[in-house]
């Protein structure tokens, strides 16, 4: 018997093998398809997927064999590596010197006939074997044997997706990690600055109220209702900021709820001088989301609604209905509206309209649209369908609880 010899460039053949993750995985459909389809093309009883490792043979498909591993010093696909440009065939293996007195052809599974197409990388390292073999003489025809080569390169693409697919997961996580590590750093950095910013406005207060005498109609006064000014848009900001952590990092919890009543619920906490008007169809119902999030969504909406208003009343709409697979959702009102250049930008975080206030955090809608697309849907500013100033909201919410990451 004699064993293979090892390849000029073996570290670096094993260290690609590596590369893939596939040794020792657990059997996979795909795999195991191909093994059963060269093994009918070719008319054997077994076919392998072959993977050659340091000291032996893994087989990542075995068809018509129970072993998972040989040592490589037996292994018929050692040799086969070793010409990675072609076929390697072996008709009758007791008629062969390097092979009549190996164990795997005197013993189970008596490998008498062995036809291996190496698995090559893009760079001509071959990986392993694509091989078929039968227990007593045989030959593949010109058919068979391009057939078996073909095979072959389809299981070095789904080696080189499974390759891809582990790498893209790991990038995904990298990226999982780091957003926590953001949520997580802009979480406690905001909150921390609460306590001063609640200091200052303090101050600010005893100012105005044991000390109004001093600033009355000076320059200092309209100052010090500047400063105040501003530092109630820092609290807002932080406030928004901490809100757009939560919502990033918290797990989703879904139950039962009525819109009709979460709507209600909002406009009493909003709408304290009785300023907007509601017009909803069909929101008398039950639905499984989470309820949170809703909350989240309409509050943000409708406050914006009002905040941006340019009317005497704020008139706002909202239509239901469902489907198969989503709840869908337009909202309407009638402000000043939101000219079509910005439709995708006032999704971004911090970005603000040309002619808005200067209490416009520009956090809002970046958490409307983060709240939906965790919870599967999606959506979209639009012109209002009946030609009316103001904006129009379209969104959907997967109506599948989404599972977490």
């Amino acid at each position: 018997m004699k064993s293979a010899e090892i390849l000029e460039n073996e570290e670096e053949r094993l260290k690609i093998l590596d590369s893939y993750k596939i040794l020792d995985t657990l059997p996979e459909e795909d795999y195991d398809a191909i093994a059963k389809i060269a093994s009918s093309i070719c008319n054997t009883p077994i076919a392998l997927i072959s993977l050659i490792d340091k000291d032996r043979q893994w087989f990542k498909s075995n068809h018509g064999l129970e072993a998972r591993e040989t040592p490589r010093e037996l292994a018929f696909c050692a040799h086969s590596i070793l010409n990675p440009d072609e076929l390697f065939i072996i008709n009758d293996a007791t008629k062969d010197e390097r092979f009549y007195d190996n164990p795997l052809t005197t013993e189970n599974p008596h490998v008498i006939f062995y036809a291996g197409a190496p698995l090559n990388t893009s760079d001509g390292l071959a990986l392993g074997t694509l091989c078929v073999i039968d227990n007593k003489p045989n030959d593949l025809n010109e058919s068979q044997q391009e057939s078996l080569k073909l095979l072959a390169n389809q299981v070095v693409g789904l080696l080189e997706l499974r390759k891809k697919n582990e790498e893209l997961k790991s990038v995904n996580n990298k990226v999982t990690q780091l957003n926590e590590q953001l949520n997580s750093f802009a979480f406690r950095l905001t909150h921390d600055l609460k306590s001063p910013i609640s200091g200052v406005n303090f101050l600010l207060n005893v100012l105005k109220e044991d000390h109004s005498k001093l600033f009355k109609n000076t320059e200092a006064e309209s100052y010090i209702d500047l400063i105040t000014k501003r530092m109630g848009y820092m609290s807002t900001l932080i406030d928004e900021i901490l809100e757009y952590s939560k919502v990033n990092t918290e797990n989703i919890i879904y139950e039962d709820f009525n819109l009709e009543v979460i709507l209600k619920s909002i406009l009493s906490n909003i709408d304290f001088d009785h300023k907007i008007v509601l017009n909803s169809k069909n929101l008398n119902i039950h639905i499984n989301s989470s309820k949170i999030g809703f909350v989240q969504i309409f509050q943000n909406l409708i406050s914006n609604s009002r905040k941006f208003s340019n009317k005497e009343k704020v008139f706002i709409e909202v239509d239901f209905k469902k489907d198969k697979e989503f709840y869908h959702f337009i909202y309407r009102d009638n402000g000043p509206g939101i000219e079509e250049s910005y439709w995708e930008k006032v999704f971004d975080m911090f970005e603000t309209l040309e002619n808005s206030n200067n209490e416009n955090t520009g956090i809002g809608l970046a958490t409307v649209k983060s709240i939906i697309e965790r919870l599967g849907g999606k959506i979209s500013l639009n012109s209002r369908d009946d030609g009316k100033e103001g904006v129009c909201f379209h969104f959907c919410i997967s109506k599948k609880e989404i599972l977490e990451a």
